[in-house]
């Protein structure tokens, strides 16, 4: 069934309630027709009862079951949805009266004006005034708010029946009664909506009676929509009723607009469902995709952060590969999904925005700008990573230098203490004699200014461990046991040779004479031994020398060291004297010296021998330094020598370059003298060729020699190769120019002086003798030689012209039109290079001032030998040219094709017109 409720929730607008007035003003006469009346009592009681079973109750009796009011009022307020005034239950007849006023006041508030009905009336059961009430009820709640393309009440369900009647055949809806006779138009409406239901097309027009029963069954079976006609009724009525037929016709419109309403709203639902559904998988998708990119970051910032040190360089090399890795392979991907993570988080927003929907807020730690802040600590912590290693890598290449400068300081001071602590814990002076007390006392001290001397040593070694710990080397704690161990052993050798030193100036007392020259010889060893194997290192050091500064420097040097060698010798003598001196006390006194010298272990032998080895480094260090002084010597000789060549042939390039451009402009005579002396002006340069050869031997012993720089001039070879490939091409390109004004010249019939008056001319305008002129100098330099134009066309004097005069005319702006200069222009610079060469004026001038043979004029010729004949035969040809001339035109003629021809005809037209470049040869 219909439902009104939405519809009337709301009084009527005032046009509709001028359609009420109008339809309230029908002809109540009528309802005196009995035929129409049966149809109105039938059709209304069915849709009073339509509705009036949704409250469980329905009427038998129109005018009789409404008389109290209460199914009245019951009535209206099942279709209108609202809650009528509570009725009165009495029997009396002012009860019943109440009630139906009731009623026909919330008609009246619906917009609706009664017209002659009364509450009496329809208490005392008028059926006239009972038809007319439920008339005006179906006109407000199911036919006054039907609208239709601006159409409404009964014009809008009219409207609708034609629309939806219009493609079925034997229907024409044009009113609410005999338009519905046949019974076609019901099954119409019901087939265009439910077309399962009906088999339209096996209706016939001329059954209406089964036309319209099976359109009510179907409506009332499959329609929810009760029988309200009776079949025969309207079949045997003349004109059925209007209001009948509109009150059934109304129940159609409800039951399938209220389908078509229930499938729009479905498919609105589904529309903004889909909407929705997509939102909800975009923020799923964000959901998703910024969890994992966050999840990526959470992990990945831990590895960045991680600064797990590494024990060796490789180890840290490898790191950094790993880094690199994650830069090139596993980061790009994230930023395209963090890319893209925005771009979909602002589609989402903008989606929702345009469908009226709340914007997206991720859940919490998953905004745009929370992974913003996650990648900017990504970020900041990859920074922090890339620096950490680097520092690593320059950390450990530090490290593993000073550990093995460590280990090899503490080996060299191991092997120094070795035996020491033995050496001062003997109680060898407790059986001594004075004698060698005294020397057990100076070899203490002796080693006592050796262990000062170890002094630095040590505390470099310390320096270099507590430097390794700052740097937090790997194996410090074996670096820090070494140095402990130095440390303690170091403390010890002290305590120890403070001991001895204690126990042997206790027996000195008791001790005397102490040979006081074992003691001196110590002393002076030493330094000596360690100034010659200093000595032998640097006599023994490579070197890399570029110049001869360099090597000088190295040779003033060594000359310096070798300036030193006598006082070093004297001191070897002297050192050697003081053996000397002890082994002559020693005889003298008949003292037995047992094993060397007490005080050192460095021998006269290893003295001599050390000595001898450094004199015989001293000349080899000598040969070394002059062959590469003589190297140097012969390097510095070959720039000179290039350097001198090259400088004569690069002056002698740009003097000849000078030249040849005043010669160029500067010929005098006849263009073959020109000729001749330019040819000659070639072979001289020409004859220079062999001093361009030495030179590129020079470069040659340069390159082998692998010397790379050269101070004694500016020229390189590669420059001098291009300027000399410039001069013979200058000189090549003059000659050129010269044979062809000798060309220009016969060919055209110019005489020497107009060549010279052209020569003149350009040279005149050619200001900075570039050898061409711009636009305006070659504007300029025609105006100079007469050439004029009126009206675009050409006019030239023919005569030469004095200075004077080509000032004149200048002068006073007698110029070349703009559209001539153009054509000329087009003419001498076809390239549009914006100068002019002296060959194209020429050319030009020489095709203004000469007559020349024509395409037309050859034409003609050709035409006079062939006889008049549009065609020429290859024996013509042969007969009346040159043989050779003859066979070149035989060979380029194609076959005349004209109707006039002949076998063996050939096209001389084409061919002369191809010859002046009018088309293809």
């Amino acid at each position: 069934m219909v439902d009104y409720h939405a519809a009337n929730n709301q009084p009527s607008a005032g046009g509709v309630q001028t359609y009420m007035e109008q339809e309230n003003d029908w002809d109540r006469d009528l309802l005196l027709d009995p035929a129409w009346e049966k149809q109105q009592r039938k059709t209304f009681t069915a849709w009073c009862n339509s509705h009036l079973r949704k409250a469980g109750t329905q009427i038998e009796n129109i005018e009789e079951d409404f008389r109290d009011g209460l199914k009245l009022m019951l009535l209206l307020e099942v279709i209108s949805g609202e809650r009528l005034a509570k009725p009165e239950r009495g029997k009396m007849r002012v009860h019943k009266i109440n009630n139906v006023n009731k009623a026909l006041d919330f008609i009246a508030s619906k917009g609706v004006k009664l017209v002659s009905i009364g509450a009496e009336e329809i208490v005392d059961g008028n059926a006239k005034m009972t038809l007319g009430m439920i008339w005006t009820i179906i006109l407000r709640f199911a036919i006054q708010d039907i609208s239709v393309e601006e159409t409404s009440a009964k014009e809008g369900l009219l409207l609708w029946c034609q629309r939806k009647t219009a493609p079925y055949k034997n229907v024409n809806v044009q009113n609410f009664h005999i338009s519905w006779k046949d019974g076609l138009a019901f099954n119409a409406l019901i087939h265009r909506h439910r077309p399962d239901l009906i088999d339209y097309d096996s209706l016939r027009k001329d059954d209406p009676v089964h036309n319209l029963n099976n359109a009510f069954e179907v409506a009332e079976k499959h329609l929810d929509i009760p029988k309200m006609l009776d079949a025969e009724d309207i079949v045997n009525t003349a004109r059925p009723d209007e209001k009948a037929i509109m009150t059934y016709v109304s129940s159609f419109y409800h039951a399938f607009s209220g389908a078509q309403k229930a499938e729009t709203a479905a498919n609105r639902i589904c529309k903004v469902l889909a909407v929705n559904q997509e939102n909800e998988q975009m923020m799923e998708d964000y959901e998703k995709l910024a969890s994992e990119l966050l999840e990526w970051i959470r992990r990945t910032i831990p590895w960045l952060e991680n600064r797990t040190q590494e024990k060796t360089v490789n180890e840290m090399q490898a790191k950094q590969e790993d880094f690199r890795d994650y830069r090139c392979v596993h980061k790009p991907p994230k930023v395209q999904e963090k890319c893209q993570l925005e771009i979909s988080f602002n589609t989402l927003q903008t989606k929702l925005r345009l469908s009226n929907r709340p914007a997206f807020m991720p859940s919490e730690g998953r905004m745009v700008s929370d992974i913003n802040g996650a990648w900017h600590t990504l970020e900041g912590a990859e920074k922090g990573y890339e620096e950490w290693i680097l520092s690593e890598i320059r950390r450990l290449e530090r490290l593993e230098h000073l550990a093995e400068k460590f280990h090899q300081k503490a080996a060299i001071h191991q092997s120094w203490t070795d035996g020491k602590e033995a050496m001062l814990t003997q109680k060898d002076y407790e059986t001594s004699t004075l004698s060698e007390v005294k020397a057990l006392l100076r070899k203490h001290e002796a080693f006592e200014s050796d262990l000062a001397a170890h002094q630095d040593r040590v505390e470099q070694i310390a320096a270099i461990a507590q430097e390794l710990n700052e740097l937090d080397y790997y194996d410090s704690a074996s670096v820090n046991a070494c140095c402990q161990k130095i440390c303690d052993q170091w403390d010890v050798l002290g305590a120890l040779t403070q001991s001895r030193k204690e126990s042997l100036e206790r027996t000195e007392k008791q001790l005397e004479s102490i040979d006081e020259l074992y003691l001196e010889y110590a002393k002076r060893a030493a330094p000596f031994n360690n100034w010659m194997e200093g000595a032998m290192e640097d006599l023994q050091d490579m070197f890399i020398v570029h110049n001869i500064e360099e090597i000088q420097g190295l040779i003033t040097a060594h000359e310096q060291f070798k300036s030193t060698l006598s006082e070093a010798n004297k001191e070897r003598e002297a050192i050697q004297a003081i053996q000397a001196e002890v082994q002559k006390i020693a005889q003298s006194n008949g003292i037995k010296l047992s094993g060397g010298n007490p005080y050192t272990t460095i021998t006269p032998e290893s003295i001599d021998s050390k000595w001898e080895k450094a004199m015989a480094m001293v000349p080899q260090r000598d040969a070394a330094l002059q062959e590469e002084l003589n190297k140097q010597n012969s390097n510095d000789s070959l720039r000179a020598t290039f350097a001198t060549q090259a400088n004569t042939v690069g002056a002698y390039i740009q003097a000849k370059m000078e030249e040849i451009g005043r010669i160029s402009i500067e010929m005098n005579g006849t263009l073959e003298d020109q000729l001749t002396s330019l040819k000659d002006y070639q072979k001289n340069i020409m004859s220079y060729m062999p001093e361009i050869n030495k030179l590129e031997g020079y470069h040659q012993l340069i390159q082998e020699a692998l010397i790379f720089d050269n101070q004694y001039t500016a020229y390189t070879m590669e420059h001098l190769r291009v300027g000399w490939e410039q001069l013979l091409t200058t000189i090549a390109r003059t000659i050129n120019e010269v044979e062809n004004q000798i060309l220009t010249r016969d060919a055209k019939g110019i005489s020497q002086e107009q060549l010279y008056e052209y020569r003149a001319s350009f040279n005149h305008f050619d200001k900075d003798h570039s050898g061409a002129l711009m636009a305006e100098e070659f504007k300029a330099c025609l105006i100079s030689l007469g050439y004029d134009v009126e009206n675009d066309k050409q006019k030239r004097s023919g005569q030469m012209v004095s200075d004077d005069f080509r000032a004149l005319l200048i002068s006073t702006g007698n110029s070349l039109g703009d559209g001539e200069f153009a054509r000329i222009m087009g003419i001498v610079d076809p390239n549009g290079s914006g100068a002019v060469t002296f060959q194209a004026f020429i050319d030009f001038m020489s095709r203004e001032t000469t007559d020349t043979d024509t395409a037309d004029q050859v034409i003609a010729s050709f035409k006079i030998l062939a006889g008049d004949k549009n065609f020429i035969t290859a024996e013509e040809l042969r007969r009346e040219l040159p043989p050779d001339q003859a066979e070149y035109c035989i060979a380029r003629m194609a076959p005349y094709t004209g109707p006039d021809g002949a076998p063996g005809a050939l096209d001389y037209m084409s061919f002369s017109t191809a010859l002046y470049g009018e088309s293809d040869l």
